[in-house]
């Protein structure tokens, strides 16, 4: 492809100004190795779930701001006792978020666990997406080819270093972490929606109760969503089969595994998004201004760009877009700019 239209590659390349690469030997099988695609696809949705990491730490803090809620439940003793690496990492970014809280008295003093054990839950996740990193870098470092040449040996080695089993179980791995960071996200839309729980805010946070949706159409697509990441979260990295007239008697499907979790990884990116644009709602339909220096940044920059729902629209380009928000929010927070 080159500008949207589909080409022969050697018309591709020349209207491009790039010359073919020159494959000698072996050259044309290493680069086709399947190794190489499941360890780029596990980077890829790697990333992007590291991003929507970030965005339901920063929108956690924003959440519990809006309603009131005690941040206690960030409390750096506590959470040493907890004992765990990443939720103490977690928690001190939170805090760095959410430190000036100023609780309204009004909320449970044991809040929801999709507020008061989200420390945990995004710190387990965090310990996750850290082994899917080593094994990443470790993938990307190393070499999948087969056999191995070694000229100052005068030997040719063969072996097994295409078995992408360290990937396939990261990417596993990944989905399954995934998978629960949606169910957080989209336990806190729910939460924010739903009257009974939200602090008195109007159903689906609707401008117009009884005459709009509100964000009806997002919490329902949020749902339906999270329900297909969960069925798709089975792991491929043991559904061995044999083939290859039993040579290849046993496989680790990492590339299924690393497809499968990039395709869900982008789903976990719009439930994320529908999140971002539930919060920029409740702003406008009564909830109160946040008290702390980086949930108000948030909140200012989603105001900013995306339009109360009022009267009700369509809304797949703005969840689209507070998703983005909410990432490039994070970052510049963090980095101070």
């Amino acid at each position: 492809y080159l500008d949207g239209r589909r080409l022969p590659a050697a018309t591709a390349l020349s209207s491009a100004g790039l010359e073919p690469l020159p494959l000698d030997g072996r050259d044309a099988l290493a680069l086709v190795n399947g190794t190489s695609l499941t360890t780029a696809a596990l980077a890829l949705a790697l990333d992007s779930v590291r991003r929507s990491h970030r965005s339901a730490l920063l929108m956690t803090c924003l959440l519990a701001d809006l309603l009131g809620c005690d941040p206690q439940f960030l409390d750096s003793r506590l959470i040493a006792r907890f004992n765990h690496r990443g939720t103490t990492q977690v928690a001190a970014r939170m805090r760095h978020f959410a430190t000036t809280i100023e609780p309204t008295g009004t909320r449970p003093l044991q809040e929801p666990y999709s507020i008061r054990c989200a420390p945990q839950l995004l710190g387990a996740a965090e310990d996750a997406l850290a082994h899917v990193d080593r094994t990443v870098a470790a993938d990307l470092g190393g070499v999948s080819d087969n056999p191995l040449l070694f000229p100052d040996d005068d030997a040719v080695v063969h072996g097994g270093n295409f078995f992408g089993q360290p990937a396939a179980f990261a990417a596993d791995l990944l989905a399954i972490v995934l998978a629960q960071i949606g169910n957080l996200v989209e336990r806190q839309l729910d939460l924010l929606v739903d009257p009974h729980r939200n602090g008195g805010l109007p159903p689906m946070l609707a401008a117009g109760p009884g005459q709009q949706h509100g964000l009806q159409g997002a919490q329902l697509a949020s749902t339906a969503l999270i329900a297909e990441i969960r069925r798709d979260a089975v792991p491929a990295s043991m559904q061995s089969l044999p083939t290859n007239l039993h040579n290849q008697d046993v496989v680790p499907f990492g590339t299924q595994a690393a497809l499968r979790a990039l395709d869900q990884a982008a789903l976990l990116r719009l439930i994320c998004g529908s999140l971002a644009l539930g919060l920029r709602q409740a702003a406008h339909c009564g909830a109160r201004r946040p008290t702390a220096s980086g949930t108000r940044a948030l909140l200012e920059r989603l105001e900013e760009q995306i339009a109360p729902i009022d009267p009700d629209r369509p809304l797949e380009d703005d969840v689209r877009k507070c998703a983005e928000i909410v990432e490039q929010t994070e970052i510049s927070l963090i980095s101070g700019s």
